[in-house]
């Protein structure tokens, strides 16, 4: 459903996986673009979410980024060699 209008700069790294991104995008656009649609997990019944609004208003597309949760993957932008992995369980305080 997403397809990139241009070549990518640099690659992240998500759940190990390599995937390619441009510098600056946000981490939501580049997670998107490679196919991957879901981001977090409900903390109830463990129902897969995505990003819905990616303004940084609903907070279903939140991440781990780095080793720190209750990141919105729609307001991160892509740093080169960034780590992110799934937000697993609630969001929590920080």
């Amino acid at each position: 459903m997403f397809r990139r209008s241009g070549p990518t700069d640099c690659t992240i790294a998500w759940e190990g996986r390599e995937i390619p991104a441009r510098a600056g995008e946000p981490l939501a656009a580049a997670l998107l673009a490679a196919g991957i649609a879901a981001f977090r997990e409900t903390p109830v019944s463990g129902a897969p979410r995505g990003p819905l609004c990616l303004m940084g208003a609903c907070f279903d597309c939140l991440v781990e980024v780095e080793g720190v949760p209750n990141r919105q993957a729609c307001l991160v932008p892509v740093t080169p060699g960034m780590r992110a992995a799934p937000q697993r369980g609630a969001r929590g305080a920080l």
